[in-house]
């Protein structure tokens, strides 16, 4: 099983992540991971990445879509992977389905959690740390005792990256980004539609729906 796991930034891609690879028995493959192995396994493009990252730039695409081939190719991912994280964009997209094609895989589904923008918004605005403990807290699925309190005594504070009006920039350019590429996959047929605004259970349950299981 080939899977592609997309959906906007709360959506829940992370928490269905688990149980799909416990389920399936592939490797979960997020971009963040990639970088890392291939930096620690200092392979050539694990290599060229860091120069980038050391000199304070951005990675550019030519370089995450050699990583990408470079841990597709590896023989944990023969049977099946989950991507997340990647392809981001059209032309990451584009690149990927010539990995594929050079590798001999085709993909077998690519599943979208989709989520409304207004039950988005408090899920990403509504983590809490504390300033004594560091303990986190969430005002919609893990609130404290008592508001604004750890229960360790200490402040409760909202991160300046959860604030809404960075919440709402991380979505537009989500969907910006990601639109023509959810077109390029319903095109071929590809994309399974998952309603995110459900219990976690029903979520995942639905997706394996989806995928014939």
């Amino acid at each position: 099983m080939r899977i592609i796991l997309m959906g906007g930034p709360g959506a829940g891609k992370g928490t269905q992540a688990g149980p799909l690879v416990e389920k399936f028995k592939f490797p979960h493959i997020s971009t963040g991971d990639m970088f890392r192995a291939a930096i620690k396994d200092g392979t050539a493009m694990g290599l060229k990445a860091k120069s980038f990252m050391d000199a304070g730039g951005l990675v550019p695409d030519e370089v995450t879509i050699g990583i990408v081939e470079e841990r597709l190719a590896q023989p944990d991912c023969a049977d099946g992977f989950l991507l997340d994280g990647f392809p981001r964009t059209l032309a990451q997209g584009s690149a990927l389905a010539e990995i594929l094609d050079r590798l001999g895989m085709k993909l077998d589904g690519v599943i979208n959690i989709e989520v409304a923008h207004e039950v988005l918004i408090p899920r990403l605005t509504g983590r809490r740390i504390c300033r004594t403990c560091g303990a986190s807290y969430h005002m919609v699925f893990n609130k404290p005792e008592k508001e604004g309190v750890c229960q360790c005594g200490g402040e409760l504070y909202q991160r300046s990256d959860d604030t809404v009006e960075t919440a709402e920039n991380r979505l537009s350019v989500y969907n910006k980004q990601t639109e023509p590429l959810i077109a390029f996959y319903a095109e071929k047929g590809l994309v399974k539609l998952i309603n995110g605004d459900q219990p976690i259970d029903k979520v995942f349950q639905d997706i394996l729906q989806v995928l014939g299981q």
